[in-house]
């Protein structure tokens, strides 16, 4: 009998590349939308007749209930989120309810349909804030720095609580920053390859950014599902870093970026404070050997693959390329 897969956040970046690793695998896909969701998002756009939608919100307790029964999953993976960091400033109760609150609901549906169900907690490095660590792993000291950063430890430590507590097989993953061209426009690696397609193609001519020197572990996101996966079929939970435990600055990004399409970025790109965070998180790099150890995984894609890959995609699509013509499962 195939596996049954419920995700939510199935409409990110995150939920899409997971469901298309999970049919691939032949599991049956479900996915938690809210009524409000885009479902024809371009993310799930090639594949979305092959995921069972049912509607639900990490806010209705019932709901989530409901979605469980519905789809008797095996596994549960919860990727949804208010995710854009610098949002958290302005919404910091929304956030909360969502990334923290919701991790709870989720885990309690979980608890009372049927608690030999598999759990997936999408936990972040933002976590560890104000590092007192050059390199980070799972036993590092947390220290966020946004409300995002709080909500997500809050769905973290709730998962090793309902862990040790009831007996569950729930697990998180501590994803350092992943990227992709599915990425939305206001994430910085995104932003940054949609501003050099714009200028290239003659539609832009400067790009406003905010630090240069923050520096940030980032990978590919169609590298790290697999990683989420895989903390599923283990024989006991366990919770892992998941990074290329490689930094780089915004800087280096600029560089790769523009430098691919024959650019040089001081000429193009504006310095705005407004963008700057209230409290920054400067550095971060994560240190993945356990993933590596316990589960076989390490990182495909590198840093400039991943960045030429997001700056062809929007050039493709700028061009009017077809979505599903970009080359975006990697180099």
């Amino acid at each position: 009998m195939d596996k049954r897969a419920l995700i939510t956040g199935i409409t990110g970046q995150d939920g899409a590349y997971l469901a298309e690793l999970l049919l691939s695998k032949g599991y049956r896909v479900f996915g938690l939308v809210r009524r409000s969701s885009t479902i024809d998002s371009e993310c799930v756009f090639d594949y979305r007749d092959e995921i069972e939608l049912l509607l639900g919100d990490l806010l209705d307790q019932n709901s989530l209930t409901t979605a469980i029964r519905k789809s008797e999953p095996d596994e549960v993976y919860n990727l949804a989120s208010l995710s854009f960091v610098p949002t958290s400033w302005n919404q910091p109760v929304l956030t909360g309810e969502f990334t923290a609150l919701g991790v709870a609901r989720v885990l309690e549906a979980i608890r009372a349909v049927n608690p030999k169900i598999r759990f997936y907690q999408a936990s972040s490095s933002e976590m560890f804030g104000m590092v007192r660590e050059p390199v980070q792993n799972e036993q590092t000291q947390f220290c966020p720095r946004s409300p995002y950063g709080v909500a997500k430890l809050y769905g973290h430590w709730l998962t090793v609580n309902y862990r040790e507590s009831y007996g569950l097989f729930a697990c998180s993953g501590i994803l350092f920053n992943h990227e992709s061209p599915r990425r939305g426009l206001e994430f910085v690696t995104r932003k940054i390859s949609h501003a050099v397609a714009r200028i290239k193609l003659g539609l832009q001519t400067t790009l406003k950014i905010g630090s240069l020197d923050v520096e940030r572990d980032w990978g590919f996101a169609g590298d790290y599902v697999e990683a989420m996966w895989l903390m599923l079929q283990q024989d006991h939970p366990q919770d892992y870093v998941i990074a290329t435990g490689v930094t780089h600055s915004v800087r280096d990004l600029l560089e790769v970026a523009f430098g691919h399409v024959g650019l040089d970025y001081r000429s193009h790109i504006e310095l705005d404070p407004s963008l700057l965070r209230p409290a920054e998180v400067h550095h971060l790099c994560g240190d993945c050997s356990r993933a590596a150890r316990e589960l076989d995984w390490k990182p495909t894609t590198s840093f400039e693959q991943l960045v030429t890959m997001m700056v062809d995609a929007d050039l493709a699509r700028l061009s009017g390329c077809t979505f599903s013509a970009m080359a975006e499962a990697g180099p």
